[in-house]
């Protein structure tokens, strides 16, 4: 089924280089981080090494603050002789392919940024120890996607990639956020940054405003309470549109009516369906529901949750990790299911089809509790996308009983 149409109305408002776009208006509060970062990089443009984290919950505005701050600094090095930033040479980092597109596409509006100011991490690291340089100041977004262990396949051959650009800068500002962090080999938490930093000069800055979610706390504390295994009472009925289903493809149809209306809106899943690299399409099935995987689109301009035809495809946490969507419609998988007698929810890591998660698990020290942090930050992810709505579908049946009972109770 074509779900598309309408979808041209809303594009200039749901364009993620508008949203990203240092040309944005912030907030007081994101203009003063702003402000604060180019004041950090100036005071420690001479040290050997500083670092400033940027830490917030998704829907913070973390890359936006970062992309702005950036193109600040940016401007400062090409066009103001005046300041002490200029004439610095600066690079923005980040490991996600759908994101990077994002960035270069923003780059082509901006006369201070150029589309080599955005780099892969690994491509970065190989570059520098070709040539031998170093970078003035480096800024990583998704920080938390940063490999922790060598990937031979992707031509990363150290131990760490953060490690590594550290040694390739006098300056590092990063996002981190460790509830994003979706693989082994790429394994964060606070006690890992905190070993890596060392007594390295350094300073934290949090973002507390959600931006995304437009919702009252009850919704984000709900899910982070869902991400930490516990079913609470569901939200108030509110505007934010929070709803649960018992059938998928009826979730499915009111995500394409909604599609029409605003644009933007698709049906998202747990990686607990099929998928490989192969070229050929690989379908979730939920009853009567049966829609494919997403499709990977390397040569396309846009990122997949701007594509119009995506609307036919489920998203992976990979295609829309770091994007905004009006709606979002989210498919619990199998491997997340409930117990009655304990009320908690659990996971079952056997079920999760995203085998290159677990891959690397050598160096963990509890492989069986790294593998559940990282599939509830991947439905933490895939839960905080919506802006103006949530839709929930849970494949396992207790899970989908105990929801139904608790939006009976809803007040």
């Amino acid at each position: 089924m074509d779900c598309t149409n309408g979808m041209n109305d809303a594009a200039e408002i749901n364009s993620s280089v508008s949203k990203l776009s240092p040309v944005q208006t912030l907030t007081p509060k994101q203009m003063a981080l702003v402000s604060d970062i180019v004041k950090f990089c100036d005071v420690h443009r001479h040290d050997d090494h500083a670092v400033l984290v940027i830490e917030g919950d998704a829907g913070t505005g973390k890359s936006l603050v970062l992309n702005t701050a950036f193109t600040t600094i940016q401007m400062e090095s090409r066009q103001n002789r005046g300041s002490p930033l200029y004439g610095t040479q600066n690079i923005l980092l980040v490991n996600h392919p759908e994101m990077i597109k994002l960035y270069r596409n923003i780059s082509a509006t901006v006369p201070a940024l150029r589309r080599k100011d955005y780099e892969r991490p690994t491509s970065f690291i190989n570059t520098m120890h070709k040539s031998g340089g170093r970078e003035d100041i480096v800024f990583v977004d998704e920080a938390h996607l940063l490999l922790t262990r060598s990937d031979p396949y992707n031509r990363f051959r150290q131990n760490n990639q953060l490690e590594e650009i550290m040694k390739l800068a006098r300056i590092v500002v990063i996002v981190f956020d460790p509830r994003q962090t979706l693989k082994f080999k790429g394994y964060w938490d606070q006690d890992r940054l905190d070993a890596l930093l060392g007594s390295i000069p350094r300073e934290v800055v949090s973002l507390t405003d959600q931006f995304r979610v437009r919702a009252r706390p009850d919704v984000m504390a709900w899910v982070r309470n869902f991400c930490d295994g516990k079913l609470t009472a569901l939200p108030a009925k509110q505007d934010f549109d929070f709803r649960i289903y018992d059938d998928a493809e009826t979730m499915y149809q009111d995500i394409c009516r909604k599609n029409r209306q605003y644009g933007l809106c698709r049906i998202l899943s747990t990686y607990d369906y099929p998928y490989t690299l192969n070229g050929q399409d690989h379908f979730i099935e939920a009853g009567r529901f049966r829609l494919r995987w997403d499709r990977t689109q390397p040569g396309h301009p846009l990122p997949w949750a701007e594509r119009e035809d995506s609307v036919d495809e489920v998203g992976s946490v990979y295609t829309v990790q770091g994007f905004d969507l009006n709606y979002a419609g989210v498919i619990l998988g199998p491997s997340v299911g409930y117990d009655p007698k304990n009320g908690c929810i659990t996971l079952d890591p056997s079920r999760y089809e995203d085998g290159a998660a677990f891959a690397g698990r050598d160096h963990m020290k509890d492989a069986e509790a790294a593998k559940r942090h990282v599939m509830f930050n991947a439905i933490f992810v895939l839960m905080t996308r919506g802006i103006r709505g949530l839709y929930l579908y849970a494949a396992d049946p207790a899970l989908r009983i105990r929801l139904r009972e608790l939006c009976n109770t809803r007040h």
